[in-house]
């Protein structure tokens, strides 16, 4: 069984968490171009490594960032988005 750390419940099955996709800074929808704007939306790099993502913990209804290496599916970090941890993860996985 897969697991997932949900920073509020701790470990908990995998089939409790949906995906809400790659977390990217957003520009400033009033400043922004069109251009800037719809690359925001539509495209995304897909190169593997390490990203940070969106994950919803369904029975407590939490959001939250997990740091995976999408290449081995290793999840090195999950955090709330308010609490974000003091070090780097790309860092300590060097």
């Amino acid at each position: 069984m897969k697991l997932l750390k949900c920073p509020i419940n701790g470990t908990r099955p995998l089939s409790e968490f949906i995906f809400g996709g790659e977390w990217r800074d957003m520009p400033n929808p009033d400043t922004s171009s069109d251009l800037e704007w719809a690359s925001y939306v539509h495209y995304r790099d897909n190169a593997p490594g390490i990203k940070k993502e969106w994950w919803y913990h369904s029975p407590s209804g939490t959001w939250f960032i997990a740091e995976r290496n999408t290449l081995t599916d290793e999840v090195l970090a999950t955090y709330l988005y308010s609490n974000p941890p003091a070090t780097n993860v790309k860092e300590q996985s060097a």
